[in-house]
């Protein structure tokens, strides 16, 4: 990412930040955030993925792990429900991206967090 400019939220990313927001807000945030942002981080670790759609990930990441979005994540039942759409647009545009090792990968990992 550091050859890569950068624009609006991807400023926000970092790994650090998303694996803290992940592992202390998985539960509150709920199966489909957290499914999303993991299936975009996978995506933007494959060297395979080109650099606009490591940036459309990392920008969508990074507005998922800001302290303050639209809507605050400590709003209960609403909180991330702009930030599941931001992920979800991510998503579409990337989807080309987000293949099955990508998804096992994410899918691992929900298991750990969520069980079956």
């Amino acid at each position: 990412m550091a050859t890569e400019e950068k624009h609006g939220f991807e400023n926000a990313y970092s790994d650090k930040g998303f694996w803290g927001k992940v592992i202390t807000h998985a539960k509150t945030a709920g199966r489909e955030v957290i499914e999303k942002a993991l299936w975009l981080y996978f995506a933007a670790q494959n060297p395979a993925t080109p650099a606009w759609a490591r940036s459309v990930i990392y920008g969508a990441l990074g507005y998922f792990i800001f302290p303050l979005d639209a809507i605050a994540d400590i709003t209960p039942v609403v909180g991330y429900v702009d930030d599941l759409g931001v992920l979800a647009a991510a998503v579409a545009i990337v989807v080309l991206f987000i293949n099955k090792e990508v998804k096992e990968k994410a899918a691992l990992k929900m298991k750990d967090w969520f069980g079956r």
